[in-house]
């Protein structure tokens, strides 16, 4: 595999960070390993699948990891996306720092098949934003 040179303003590289995550996670998840890891990763997936198609609503690209408010930007932007996406940016805004670093608070009750049923909601998410910028030739 040749070097991928990304570019953060591009759509379709958010998508391929994201589609390797959710690679990952499919297995982690499956095999039920290190369940705080999988929960602060789907966030940070969820992250760069709101932003991919942030961008290609004309979202110019802010840096931040707040699920909560990017899933608010959808739905200002009239998103057909928003009502699904923002159930789960509700549930993951905190996992993303609740599984990265110390300090808050965490429950220590693993809920597996939940972890599981909200990759497969990413997951759909995913392919939604594929299919849209696989239609705007958004390489």
């Amino acid at each position: 595999m040749s070097p991928r040179k990304t570019n953060s303003s591009n759509p379709a590289d958010w998508l391929f960070f994201a589609e390797a995550e959710l690679e990952a996670l499919r297995s982690l998840i499956g095999g039920r390993i290190a369940f705080l890891v999988c929960q602060s990763k789907c966030a940070e997936t969820l992250e760069k699948l709101i932003k991919a198609e942030l961008i290609l609503l004309g979202w110019p690209l802010v840096k931040t990891h707040d699920v909560q408010q990017l899933a608010d930007e959808l739905r200002a932007r009239g998103s057909s996306n928003a009502a699904r996406v923002q159930p789960l940016a509700e549930y993951l805004a905190d996992a993303y720092f609740v599984g990265r670093y110390p300090g808050f608070d965490y429950d220590e009750t693993e809920d597996w098949p939940a972890l599981a049923d909200q990759l497969r909601q990413i997951e759909e998410y995913a392919r939604t934003v594929r299919t849209e910028i696989d239609k705007r030739g958004v390489k």
